[in-house]
C-alpha cells in the first residue's frame, strides 16, 4: 500500500527553470495556448477548407493537356540552347 501512494504522488515540485528539453516540454502550458489563442481554433477549419482548392489546382496542373504544353515548351527551350 505504501508503494501505491508513493507512485501516485509526484516527487518534489517542478523546477524553477527547467534545464532539460524534456522538462521544458513537461512544463509547457499547451492547454492554455489551445484555449486562449485563435490560431488553434481556426487551423483545422482552414485546413479542411483548403483541401478542395488544392485538389482542383493539382488536377489542373497535372492534366494531360497541361503536361503536353509543358513538354513542348521544354523541348523548344532545349532546342534554343543546343
Amino acid at each position: 500500500m505504501a508503494d501505491k501512494a508513493a507512485a501516485e504522488k509526484p516527487a518534489g515540485r517542478p523546477m524553477r527553470y527547467p534545464y532539460t528539453f524534456s522538462a521544458k516540454i513537461a512544463q509547457f502550458p499547451i492547454k492554455h495556448y489551445i484555449k486562449n489563442q485563435w490560431i488553434w481554433r481556426y487551423y483545422f477549419i482552414a485546413a479542411v477548407a483548403c483541401v478542395p482548392v488544392f485538389y482542383k489546382i493539382s488536377k489542373l496542373a497535372n492534366s494531360p493537356e497541361n503536361k503536353k504544353a509543358w513538354a513542348e515548351s521544354q523541348a523548344k527551350e532545349h532546342a534554343e540552347h543546343h
